[in-house]
């Protein structure tokens, strides 16, 4: 046994030093949340029966353990050891108010919490955490947020075999926020036309110049949501399963049509256009025809004999080739696979488990992660963590900004916040803080 292996047996653990601060970046946050003025927010929309003295420290104590890795009720008590709650702004709850918050949730009350989903977006925008744009691109996805018990409320066995519930989200292409979320029961595959005209109208209060384009993939796709996205005047780029109409279309496209697009070595890929026009509608309503852009794709050299045919992809949209050229829109529609990285990082973080048997707390759980997820690029984009052209992962904020060590000390009657020599992330942290403080104080 070497002399350090006897040393660390001679160290004695003794948990009583209250001035430590676990995760004390958490500073940042919750000068951030004080300045959009997130808790009074939160108390004045979101009032369930278990609401008590208010609502905004109890959502603001999920979000903020979230943020460090919770995703469990008790993982909030990690918010009340030593001195962690004088850091976060508001009084952190313990895990057991916590969850009996969230359970007295009726939808309604759910609903206000996606209220303030909306309401937050919008004083975080104003405040800088969001380019101002002329085109606003939005991302609509469906995933699985998979559980490992039948006594989840409102759980079945979706379409892919798995065990959980099925939540739609939208997120903002350019930076990556969630801007509207809802949780569905784990079989349900339905809600998606009133969600997207939910999402558009929610963009259109919070950005009423910008040009607005919904991006989706081809499982939400109908002639009623394309119907639905006309009447609201929203341009759309969707992604089309194979169907016979869908093959007619693309049989009937000239060889001289194709125009190759950059691909990988070991392939070549192509793409074209034509029309889709709908089957006969019930109803009475007119057929419809739209844009149809095609890719195919197949290998080349020494693989080529494996898998010699084209496989297609095919896409609608409504915007105009005068305005979108068939390459430009192949690499628009392609650009839709970002949604996956912020359901990625949404799933990585809070909604990593759903953690009651009551369906109205997982979807008040849904809400509270999405807006954890906002919270860390707000940090980073108002903090100036790095460039805002890069991509923000929750999980990087928390390692390098938000989950270090520190002691809350007084100096000179001054509270002081002590933390690492040699932090790698020191100056990106105070730099952060400096940004987020020159922010006025919102009510």
């Amino acid at each position: 046994m070497s002399d350090d292996t006897r040393l660390l047996d001679r160290v004695v653990a003794v948990f009583d030093e209250g001035s430590l601060v676990g995760d004390a970046g958490l500073l940042a946050v919750g000068t951030l949340a004080g300045r959009l003025g997130l808790e009074g927010l939160i108390d004045e929309t979101v009032r369930p029966p278990a609401a008590g003295r208010g609502s905004g420290a109890k959502v603001l104590t999920a979000v903020c353990s979230m943020l460090v890795g919770g995703s469990f009720f008790s993982d909030a008590d990690r918010l009340r050891a030593g001195s962690a709650g004088s850091v976060v702004g508001f009084a952190p709850v313990a895990p057991s108010t916590l969850g009996t918050f969230l359970r007295s949730f009726t939808w309604g009350h759910v609903r206000q919490l996606d209220r303030v989903q909306e309401l937050a977006l919008g004083r975080a925008w104003d405040a800088g955490a969001a380019p101002a744009a002329e085109r606003v691109t939005v991302d609509v996805d469906s995933t699985v947020a998979v559980v490992h018990s039948d006594a989840k409320g409102g759980a079945a066995y979706g379409h892919g075999g798995r065990l959980g519930y099925h939540p739609l989200v939208a997120s903002r292409d350019d930076t990556g926020e969630i801007v509207h979320s809802r949780m569905r029961k784990g079989s349900s595959q339905r809600g998606h036309v009133r969600f997207f005209a939910e999402t558009v109208n929610r963009v259109r209060r919070l950005a009423p110049d910008a040009e607005l384009t919904v991006r989706a993939d081809a499982g939400f796709l109908s002639w009623g949501l394309v119907d639905k996205l006309d009447a609201l005047d929203a341009r759309f780029v969707i992604a089309v399963a194979s169907n016979p109409a869908v093959g007619r279309a693309v049989a009937a496209v000239d060889d001289a049509d194709w125009t190759p697009i950059g691909y990988t070595d070991d392939g070549e890929a192509q793409v074209a256009e034509t029309t889709l026009t709908s089957a006969r509608r019930p109803n009475r309503k007119p057929e419809r025809t739209v844009r149809l852009v095609v890719r195919r794709t197949r290998l080349v050299g020494d693989q080529a004999d494996l898998f010699p045919n084209w496989r297609h992809h095919t896409f609608v949209t409504d915007i105009s080739e005068a305005e979108l050229d068939t390459k430009a829109a192949d690499a628009a529609c392609r650009s839709h696979a970002r949604v996956e990285l912020a359901t990625g990082d949404l799933k990585a973080g809070g909604l990593a488990h759903s953690p009651s048997a009551s369906f109205t707390a997982n979807a008040a759980w849904l809400a509270c992660a999405a807006l954890a997820h906002n919270i860390a690029r707000w940090t980073a984009r108002i903090g100036q963590v790095h460039d805002p052209r890069k991509l923000t992962v929750g999980a990087t904020i928390a390692r390098r900004l938000l989950t270090m060590p520190g002691r809350l000390v007084n100096r000179s009657g001054r509270p002081t916040l002590r933390l690492p020599a040699r932090r790698p992330w020191a100056d990106t942290f105070t730099t952060a803080l400096r940004h987020i403080r020159n922010l006025p104080q919102r009510c």
